[in-house]
């Protein structure tokens, strides 16, 4: 069984990217995570003992204020992580790569492709989130997270996932608004494959087949999860995004 490598990765922005790597076969893949999520959760990690055992290709990583890497969560913005993305893709990986994105990590994966789409085979995605800053998070603000932005420039957001709450920062909210990708047809004709949780309060349904309506591939495919809720990080969940994630891989193998 293979090996998995840590490391850290210095940014021309001062910080250090924690990563971690199982060299092998390519496509190489990229696991993307979510917002105040980080590398070390059920999906990568069991993604990780699948390339382990697969010998396959795999790199995670924790965004800047994420997880192992340096940096204040409050200071982070999606155009910072995206430069996390960016930085890891040029300068860790050689070839071609497949993304696999959860939440915001869907986000990452939609700018990505925009960015380097001449790098980028495939996409597994789950409970994409892209916009989820204009579209999702703000619209469901209380009066009360309104005003201590407007007072503070900053709302201690109450979590479910977490011990505490997190700072939801305006300069975050204002970053985000700016790499909006639902607006317009998202350039890519690889395969694609969407994972999402018919129980999912995080993300709607909707918005994950929304996503799906503005990727240009022909070859996208749309898995709900009836039961799912925005995790799926249960056995037979994990089972299924194995099962697609196989299957981007191979459709990556077979001339266009």
């Amino acid at each position: 069984m293979r090996e998995e490598k840590n490391g850290r990765l210095p940014t021309a922005e001062g910080h250090e990217i924690a990563w971690k790597r199982i060299e092998g076969n390519g496509p190489t893949v990229v696991w993307l995570g979510g917002f105040h999520s980080d590398m070390a959760g059920t999906k990568a990690e069991f993604l990780a003992q699948w390339a382990r055992e697969h010998g396959q290709s795999y790199i995670r990583f924790d965004y800047f204020g994420h997880g192992e890497s340096s940096g204040d969560f409050a200071n982070g913005t999606i155009s910072r992580w995206r430069q996390d993305c960016l930085d890891i893709l040029d300068q860790l990986i050689d070839g071609p790569v497949v993304l696999v994105g959860s939440s915001m990590g869907g986000w990452m994966a939609s700018l990505l492709v925009q960015a380097r789409p001449e790098r980028i085979q495939g996409l597994v995605l789950i409970a994409p989130a892209p916009d989820f800053v204009t579209e999702l998070m703000l619209p469901g603000f209380p009066a009360e997270a309104h005003e201590a932005l407007a007072r503070d420039g900053v709302w201690m957001k109450p979590s479910e996932y977490d011990d505490g709450p997190y700072p939801i920062t305006k300069s975050f909210l204002d970053d985000g608004a700016r790499w909006r990708v639902l607006e317009a047809p998202i350039a890519f004709e690889g395969p694609v494959r969407i994972l999402h949780g018919g129980q999912d309060v995080d993300v709607p349904v909707a918005h994950g087949l929304r996503l799906m309506g503005t990727l240009t591939s022909a070859d996208c495919i749309f898995h709900l999860i009836k039961s799912g809720d925005h995790r799926l990080s249960k056995p037979h969940e994990l089972r299924q995004l194995q099962v697609a994630l196989e299957d981007v891989l191979d459709a990556c193998h077979e001339p266009r």
